[in-house]
């Protein structure tokens, strides 16, 4: 299996999983739900009007953290952002309920970014079970 859908695929067992960022000099964690896994590669989603899209731009640094039961998944990397809107248009098409927020009504755009330099560790209480670079 790729080592990168074994992600998804855990990403998949949680109903939400926490993404850190930095603003200036002090953390910042909020939850997130939306993942897909696409072309090989696995995508997030942030309002491009939220704060946590602005850090990201500033600091690409971002850490997601998932738990599922005793066991839990760090993946971190620097979020680099797709320069184009055809898989936010894509995601938006089969996303009725994110419709209502993403329009040209609102302005608000969805901003789509995967992670480059990225680390995924499969973690146990006791330390690493598995860990995979892309």
């Amino acid at each position: 299996m790729n080592e990168l859908k074994k992600v998804e695929d855990y990403l998949k067992q949680v109903d939400y999983f926490s993404v850190a960022t930095v603003d200036g000099d002090k953390p910042k964690c909020r939850p997130l739900a939306f993942h897909l896994f696409l072309n090989d590669r696995l995508y997030f989603g942030v309002g491009t009007f939220k704060d946590v899209y602005k850090q990201l731009v500033k600091n690409p640094n971002v850490e997601i953290c998932a738990c599922n039961g005793e066991n839990f998944l760090r993946y971190y990397g620097e979020a680099e952002f797709e320069k184009d809107y055809t898989i936010a248009n894509m995601v938006l098409s089969k996303a009725p309920a994110m419709q209502k927020i993403y329009n040209d009504k609102t302005g608000f755009k969805l901003g789509i970014f995967h992670l480059s330099n990225a680390t995924a560790e499969f973690r146990t209480k006791t330390g690493i079970s598995e860990k995979y670079t892309f």
